[in-house]
Parts: structure tokens; C-alpha cells; sequence
């Protein structure tokens, strides 16, 4: 009998605008749901939607494509009664809590379940990263203090997808606590080199694929801009989440040259990503923190290089001319980078275009990482 794991994430497919964690979550399912049995609890709307998804029955478990069962909940379904009737609605071998910070999803399932010897593994989804942590750095720090207090981590074990998560867990969890180092897996899909893109000195399209929010840096990419010569464009895929932090986003573009041009253009659904990656030069993110990165995979996978900070899992970028991955506290390497892109020729820019497709299939090579799956939810 394959493993019974009950899922508690925010969102789920076919919602999208969340980004990684969300992916995270679907490609596991994509990829190993003919080894687990998932039974995934999550809500009836997208992100920062006010409106619930009319196509999608609510309050009950449906059957989807990759055979996992998922409960849409409804704002009035979500109830402290209803989520204990999911708890004891069979014997689960994993309850596996996708986050650290939401009430419904992370909070509550290990309030509930503490003390209890039910097997629970939260995957903590970068949310423990420095980046994230100094944002309403009180409050989350009283939420874990007060989870410590109550013994809602005794018990619990953890999943990090790169080492230095494993150490947040440790830093802000501690010491002695359980950490299984398990990476996330890419989209399941045949790997092709895409089409070339035409690269000319002194023009440059960017693209940055995530939400519009200080933890994705979009501000820091914005200025970086600021004194290039040249044509130059950054398109913006994403929601806005915040917008007085957009609008400081809008101050710093009217600051730049008439010729370097930024435009938002709002959420892209998951099957056009990649034709959307393909259509720019180089993925320009310099976010704060990223436990994976799918959108960089993503990238990669259509041979399109990264422009990123040092805080993601692609790292040493610039030896397998992939791009760059730069400390955010050194603003001039990647004024360098971008003046330096800019005047790139089409053959220097083919060189990283086939750097960056290398580093995708090997990453996507990923049949040991699904082992650890296995592993790490089996009986």
C-alpha cells in the first residue's frame, strides 16, 4: 500500500500566482503520485484573490490528473472542527505542512497535532531565511517562541532543500531538531534546447518572473538599472503585493534613461513561463532568499541565463558560464554584469545560452532526488 500523506498548503493547482512553494508542491505530486497516495488540503482561491474559483467543487475531496485528492476549503469551511475531522479521517503515515507562517495551514495542524504521535514533516519554504525573517521579524519570532512554549514542534521533523536552510532550521528551530535535506524537484518535461535569441551590443531584454514584494527584490533590480547606456528592457511578471512598495518601484523607473524601459505585465500562467523566459536575454532576480527557485529552472531549462543574488541553491554560475549569482551588498557587481550584458556580442551571449541549458539537465536529472521522496515519506 503506498504511503498516506495528508497535505496542508495555502495553494494549490490550478491556482499559480505564489509561486514557488505552490510548484514545489505540484511537481511533487506530478512526479511521485503513482508512489504516494497525497491528499492535499488547500483553499478555494488564488493568491490575494477575493474570489473563489467557481470551477472547483468546494468542501469535499476531488480526484486530479497525477491521482491526488484535494480538499478546496471555503472561507466558511475552514473551521477548527473541520480540520480535526480531516486529521481522524484516516491513519496517515505523514501529515506534511507546507510553510511556517499561515494560520490555516501551518499553524493550526501543529497546534492541533501537538503532542499527538502522529508522524508530522514541515517543509519550512524558505521561510526561515534571513531575507524573510527581518520582515515583521517580531512577530514571527513571537510565533515561534510561543509554538516552542506550547510543544508544537516536539516531535516534529523537518525538510530543508538546501544547506543553508538546513542551518535557518537550526538557528531559529534548533539545535537538535530533525532535518531531512531533501531537494525540490523540477517540472517533469523532455529537455530541448530552445531557439536562439538574437543578441546585438547595446540592447538587453530582462525578465523577472515573480511576485512584486521586497523578499523578490524588485525594487534593488529597478535601480540597479539606474546610469545603463543603452536599449534595454525589464519586463515584470507577477502580483503585487504590496503597493506601497511598487509605488516606490514606479519612483525609481522614472528616474531612469528614456531608453531603459521597465513594464509590469501582471501574472503569466504556468504553461506559457517558458515561452515567456525564452523571449528575454537573461532572468534578472536578485531576491532576497529562494529555497529553490523554479522561475531560474525554468530559465536554465530554455537556455536563457540568470542574473541572481547568493542567496538561491544556483550557485557558481560564472564558471559554468551560466550567469552570475553576486552578494546583494556589492550593488556594483551587478551594475557590471548588466553594463556588461548590454555590450555582449551574439557569440559571447551563445556561450552562456549553452552554459545554461547544460546546468538544466543536470539538474533535472533528478531521479535520486525522487528516491529521497520515497524515503522520507515511507512507511
Amino acid at each position: 500500500m503506498k504511503p498516506q500523506v495528508l497535505v496542508f498548503i495555502d495553494w494549490y493547482k490550478p491556482h499559480f500566482k505564489a509561486g514557488g512553494p505552490v510548484r514545489s508542491m505540484v511537481n511533487l505530486a506530478e512526479r511521485s503520485g503513482s508512489e504516494v497516495d497525497f491528499h492535499i488540503v488547500t483553499g478555494d482561491r488564488d493568491y490575494t484573490a477575493t474570489a473563489p474559483n467557481m470551477e472547483l467543487a468546494t468542501d469535499r475531496w476531488t480526484a486530479l490528473d497525477s491521482g491526488e485528492q484535494v480538499w478546496y476549503a471555503s472561507p466558511a469551511g475552514r473551521t477548527l472542527r473541520q480540520w480535526k475531522a480531516l486529521l481522524a479521517g484516516r491513519t496517515w503515515d505523514v501529515v506534511y505542512i507546507n510553510g511556517m507562517w499561515s494560520r490555516w495551514s501551518s499553524l493550526l495542524p501543529l497546534w492541533l497535532l501537538r503532542g499527538a504521535r502522529q508522524r508530522r514533516i514541515v517543509a519550512v519554504r524558505g521561510m526561515l531565511a534571513s531575507g524573510v525573517m527581518v520582515q515583521k521579524g517580531w512577530i514571527k519570532r513571537a510565533l515561534l517562541l510561543a509554538l516552542r512554549a506550547s510543544g508544537c514542534f516536539k516531535g516534529v521533523e523537518f525538510q530543508a532543500t538546501n544547506a543553508g536552510e538546513v542551518d535557518d532550521v537550526k538557528r531559529w528551530i534548533g539545535n537538535d531538531a530533525t532535518v531531512h535535506l531533501v531537494p525540490n524537484i523540477g517540472r517533469g518535461r523532455s529537455m530541448a534546447a530552445a531557439e536562439p535569441i538574437t543578441k546585438q551590443p547595446g540592447m538587453l531584454r530582462l525578465v523577472s518572473m515573480g511576485r512584486i514584494a521586497p523578499e523578490k527584490n524588485t525594487l534593488y533590480a529597478i535601480e540597479r538599472l539606474n546610469g545603463l547606456a543603452g536599449d534595454v528592457r525589464l519586463d515584470l511578471y507577477g502580483t503585487i503585493y504590496d503597493t506601497a512598495y511598487w509605488e516606490r518601484c514606479q519612483a525609481a523607473i522614472d528616474q531612469l534613461a528614456a531608453t531603459v524601459k521597465v513594464q509590469w505585465h501582471g501574472e503569466v500562467p504556468p504553461e506559457k513561463v517558458p515561452q515567456v523566459l525564452a523571449d528575454a536575454h537573461v532572468v534578472f532576480m536578485p531576491s532576497v532568499g529562494e529555497n529553490f527557485g523554479h522561475s531560474m529552472l525554468e530559465a536554465l531549462s530554455v537556455s536563457r541565463p540568470l542574473l541572481i543574488s547568493d542567496r538561491t541553491p544556483w550557485r557558481d554560475l560564472e564558471r559554468r558560464q551560466a550567469g552570475w549569482d553576486l552578494p546583494l551588498d556589492r550593488p556594483d557587481r551587478f551594475q557590471a554584469a548588466l553594463v556588461d550584458l548590454v555590450g555582449m556580442d551574439q557569440d559571447r551571449y551563445s556561450e552562456l545560452s549553452r552554459g545554461a541549458f547544460l546546468l538544466a539537465t543536470e539538474a533535472v536529472d533528478d531521479v535520486a532526488t525522487l528516491a529521497q521522496y520515497r524515503r522520507l515519506f515511507g512507511r
